[in-house]
């Protein structure tokens, strides 16, 4: 029985490496019939999954009022400034802690008026929903859009 063993366990090598050889043959030949072509940037957003977000701006002027698409790894979307909108995301993105949390309750904020610029941004980062407003109505308000920048657009 024990020198029965080895032969067996050779065949059954030998049988998987050829499954392994036919697989790796049948990819090939699938990858080779499909042309490479390019995919339009609209296209990329269908049936995506991962960090993704739309931002609605108003009120902060001409050029810069909106709604914007982001997709973040791959950067992709119709942003005007896509690669600087996911770089600064991932520079502040701390495991533990909510991105787009609001300013806490009873914070004391200076009572200066940054304009009626607003934004809401929806949509997924690192995992989690996203449902956040922002406005410029005191210091603290001011300084939590302008850590979002260029996400929300820079003013003043």
């Amino acid at each position: 029985m024990d020198s029965l063993l080895p032969g067996v366990a050779r065949r059954v090598r030998r049988g998987a490496l050829a499954v392994v050889a036919t697989a790796a043959a049948i990819t090939a030949a699938a990858s080779a019939a499909v042309p490479l072509t390019a995919v339009p940037a609209a296209a990329l957003g269908q049936g995506r999954g991962g960090d993704h977000l739309t931002v609605v701006v108003r009120h902060a002027g001409a050029g810069r009022d909106g709604t914007y698409e982001l997709f973040c790894h791959p950067a992709a979307g119709y942003h005007p400034d896509v690669r600087g909108a996911c770089q600064r995301l991932d520079e502040q993105t701390q495991w533990g802690r909510d991105l787009f949390a609001p300013v806490p309750p009873g914070t004391i904020c200076s009572m200066i008026s940054g304009g009626p610029a607003t934004a809401r941004v929806t949509g997924t980062w690192a995992g989690r929903p996203v449902d956040a407003s922002y406005d410029r109505n005191n210091g603290c308000e001011i300084d939590r859009w302008n850590r979002m920048v260029p996400l929300l657009p820079k003013i003043g």
